[in-house]
């Protein structure tokens, strides 16, 4: 019988120190890499040329992933987790959307033109919703225990925090498109257009690898 190939290592790009030490939620938006901490109870705005931090906002609500849409963080939070909308000048919470089923263990969150990615732990699956309703539009199986989650152009990619991996599969059918293994304990992820960033919560900073070794799985130098 066949057996399935080893997954491979692949070589930081850029690594930032981050704020705080309980990494959750990542996202690429205004030009800033948007990060926030479950113990620190905050979101900060980080400069990613040279990991500076440009601004904080209290949110002790915090318990996962974190994406942008229409001009407004979207903080997975609370208990059961739902998605916070965010001010990101204010810190204000504008609005709740709830996320049935509430024991579904939410664990990343990517919104985008389609509607918003999520994934979820109990089962392990990758979503496709409605951002208005948050209504499931697609569904994928997948394997691994998900923690973040971040698309690229009709490519989902997530991270697993046990098994130190980001895999990559097929938005339209679920087909698994890569996996590769990557230093420390990966949670948070997102695309800044060059670069996939993700949360490693063990070395606490924010690294980056090349989105082709992701999808080749293989070490390119």
């Amino acid at each position: 019988m066949a057996t399935a190939p080893a997954v491979r290592p692949v070589p930081v790009v850029r690594s930032l120190l981050a704020p705080a030490a309980y990494m959750c939620g990542l996202t690429f938006a205004e030009g800033l890499l948007w990060h926030s901490d479950q113990d620190a109870g905050k979101i900060f705005a980080i400069e990613p040329a040279c990991g500076a931090v440009v601004r904080t906002l209290d949110c002790p609500r915090v318990r996962a992933d974190l994406t942008w849409h229409d001009g407004l963080l979207c903080q997975v939070g609370g208990r059961p987790k739902r998605l916070l909308l965010v001010h990101p000048e204010t810190g204000e919470i504008v609005e709740e959307r709830q996320v049935a089923p509430p024991g579904g263990r939410l664990c990343g969150v990517e919104a985008g033109p389609e509607g918003v990615w999520m994934c979820l732990r109990a089962p392990a699956v990758v979503q496709l919703r409605d951002f208005a309703t948050m209504t499931v539009r697609r569904e994928h199986p997948v394997e691994g225990a998900p923690s973040g989650l971040t698309h690229v152009a009709g490519i989902v990619l997530y991270s697993e925090f046990e098994a130190a991996t980001v895999r990559a599969v097929d938005a339209a059918t679920g087909r698994p498109r890569g996996a590769v293994r990557v230093e420390g304990r990966p949670t948070g992820l997102t695309w800044d257009g060059y670069q996939l960033w993700y949360c490693d919560f063990e070395a606490r900073r924010v690294k980056s690898v090349r989105l082709d070794d992701v999808l080749n799985g293989t070490y390119r130098n």
